[in-house]
């Protein structure tokens, strides 16, 4: 008989108290068993069936997880995250950096500890001794841009020509950056920001599209609005037209949101007959829809004026070099042929944080809607108050998705749940970014998931932890807004991703934006 396992006083992180003891046995020929004990009076009396353990170590576990599960505590500490169900341990904890052990509560300490590594290089360590006497062998893994024992030396970063298209590489302190032309973008100045942004096609809304004036045309029955003002647009009334005492006339485009503007196509239109189109015109911008800025490139003193089209029919296209990264796109008309007459395209791509890291790590078009609705699929969604108008589709799970359900819900709770996106061919895919999401007021969130792919739909591969050759567990959010990035070491090639939530907060709930490249 041992004596009692007991985790008496254990203190969690609402600084409660509580008070779980175990009795562990050791039964003949290397077989144990433990249980719970409950208090009766002054004694403790055996509280539920004793079943089979491996060891001393597993009735530890167990009373840790009755803490974990049955009582709905957190036992992991320091901000670790709790995950039960993984291999045959009762629980894992997740730590943060700089802590470890079972339940994340003991600092870590050694040659890597604290860091000796300069310059954000990663420390680790290459052989461990127990004598007092020697010091661990450890190595210095610097980041891009750096070198040395202790990634202490900068190295010129541009000496190996990496913008390319004609980028202008100045070096900074271990990293360098890339003035690109109009319309690449990206780190090494390798993407080209030219998505056509919804006139023509529709994606961007007719409120969202607003002018100083209107013509009305044969007694007031045609009305030209801004909102006809779409590339290609047909029919007998197909354009935006100023009234004719406008003296200052304007159309508006509003993105909604914060975008990189790398040029624009112009068209005019036909009118009884008669071709009217815009010959010459200026362009503003606004973050705010209140304070304008006139578009003048580096070195210009006044307004660049752009040239328009030449007939009714053509089409123009001008580049804005350096882009524009604004909300709004203001349009003047400055010479005309017998009406401002206007039907256009916007070109550009989301302006992205992750858009100028380094290498391949572009986003993939979740949340710029390059990957189609088709594309996204999932094992359920959910239905608030069982109504189909407030369903969370899989194709809601875009990064900053905004409206009432914003976001892919899932239908239970339950680990086997997935969502899916299908890139339409393979992809190296280096990261994730997810986002949680609210329900009426509820904060929901995914904490913690697995990841799998494949490239048939059919044979799935879920990734795995290099150190513990198990599945990979990755940290996932802590609330319903902020952007949890997560990046896959080594990269991997996949048509298919499906994401496999395993802790969560309330509801399955789940924004997100995949990373990578076509390389």
């Amino acid at each position: 008989m041992c004596p009692d396992v007991s985790f008496s006083s254990y203190r969690v992180t609402s600084s409660l108290q509580f008070h779980v003891h175990f009795l562990h046995e050791q039964l003949d020929k290397g077989h144990h068993r433990c249980g719970r004990l409950s208090k009766k009076g002054k004694s403790w009396e055996r509280k539920g069936p004793f079943r089979a353990c491996h060891s001393l170590w597993f009735c530890q576990m167990g009373a840790a997880r009755i803490l974990a599960v049955w009582d709905g505590v957190n036992v992991c500490q320091n901000g670790g995250t709790c995950v039960t169900g993984v291999a045959d341990s009762p629980f894992i904890c997740i730590c943060p950096d700089g802590f470890t052990g079972d339940t994340c509560n003991d600092t870590e300490t050694g040659p890597c500890n604290p860091n000796p590594c300069k310059n954000d290089g990663v420390c680790e360590v290459i052989r461990q001794t127990r004598r007092g006497d020697v010091f661990s062998e450890y190595v210095c893994k610097c980041r891009e841009g750096f070198d040395g024992v202790h990634c202490q030396n900068n190295v010129n970063d541009c000496a190996g020509q990496p913008c390319k298209n004609g980028g202008m590489c100045r070096d900074l302190d271990g990293d360098f950056n890339c003035r690109c032309p109009s319309p690449y973008v990206g780190k090494h100045c390798q993407l080209r920001c030219i998505s056509l942004l919804g006139m023509e096609g529709g994606g961007i809304a007719e409120s969202q599209i607003t002018a100083s004036s209107v013509h009305y045309g044969i007694l007031g029955l045609q009305r030209w609005g801004p909102e006809l003002a779409r590339l290609n647009n047909k029919g007998l009334v197909n354009a935006w037209t100023a009234a004719s005492h406008d003296r200052n006339p304007w159309i508006e485009i509003n993105m909604q949101r914060k975008m990189r503007l790398t040029g624009i196509i112009t068209q005019g239109a036909s009118r009884m007959g008669v071709a009217e189109y815009v010959k010459a015109f200026k362009v503003a911008s606004s973050i705010d829809g209140r304070t304008y800025t006139m578009y003048r490139p580096d070195g210009l003193t006044k307004d660049l004026v752009f040239v328009g089209n030449v007939d009714n029919d053509g089409t123009k296209t001008n580049l804005f070099d350096p882009p524009i990264v604004a909300q709004y796109l203001r349009i003047i008309p400055v010479v005309c042929r017998k009406a401002c007459t206007l039907r256009l395209e916007l070109v550009g791509c989301e302006l992205n944080v992750y858009l100028n890291t380094t290498g391949c790590s572009e986003p993939l078009g979740v949340k710029s809607r390059l990957i189609g609705d088709r594309q996204m699929t999932a094992s359920s969604s959910f239905r608030t108050w069982g109504l189909e108008a407030f369903t969370w589709h899989p194709h809601y799970a875009r990064l900053d998705k905004q409206g009432k359900t914003n976001a892919w819900t899932a239908a239970t709770n339950d680990r086997t749940e997935w969502l899916q996106v299908d890139l339409e061919s393979p992809k190296r895919i280096t990261g994730i970014v997810t986002q949680g999401a609210k329900d009426f007021g509820n904060v929901q969130f995914v904490s913690a998931f697995k990841l799998s792919y494949s490239n048939d739909g059919q044979s799935w591969s879920v990734l795995k932890d290099e150190k513990t050759k198990g599945d990979k567990i990755f940290p996932g959010n802590s609330d319903n807004n902020v952007h949890k990035k997560n990046v896959f070491e080594p990269p991997f090639f996949a048509r298919f991703v499906r994401i496999l939530p395993w802790e969560w907060h309330e509801r399955i709930t789940l924004r997100m934006e995949l990373l990578g490249c076509d390389e």
